[in-house]
């Protein structure tokens, strides 16, 4: 496995993968917004970015993060957004892999922290996460404009 930043080759498979995520979620996005998406993964000077998991060709996991300023720090914070993996490459470790190449890239880069969120119900992505740190006790308000 391979985990490496997208080319504008990669549509395809993102596409793939993202329909994957947003099928898993129960979302139904317009295609301009997936358009416009994978145009900010692509664009060097946009705070979105992804990383691609890829086993002998295929893509089969991917991120999708944002990096931002904050006000408890100097240093810039990421925001994994989204975190999929292929139902057919599940378990081997892909998604670990993902979230620890971020720590890793983070590090790297003196972000100040990594942070991400899921359903409560969601009890396999919760068991992953849970190896890298323990849930907080924030609550997530939401209000669609």
């Amino acid at each position: 496995m391979r985990i490496r930043d997208p080319a504008a080759a990669d549509e395809t498979g993102w596409r793939r993968l993202w329909a994957g995520y947003l099928a898993f979620y129960g979302e139904d996005l317009a295609e301009a917004v997936t358009a416009a998406t994978w145009r900010r993964i692509l664009n060097p000077a946009s705070p979105v970015f992804a990383r691609l998991a890829e086993v002998d060709g295929t893509l089969v996991g991917m991120t999708v993060n944002v990096l931002h300023e904050g006000t408890w720090t100097t240093a810039p914070i990421c925001y994994l957004e989204d975190l999929f993996v292929a139902p057919e490459a599940r378990g081997a470790g892909i998604g670990r892999a993902l979230i620890a190449d971020l720590v890793a890239m983070g590090k790297a880069r003196r972000w100040s922290r990594l942070y991400w969120h899921t359903k409560s119900e969601n009890v396999q992505a919760r068991r992953l996460y849970e190896r890298f740190v323990a849930a907080d006790d924030f609550c997530r308000y939401r209000l669609v404009l």
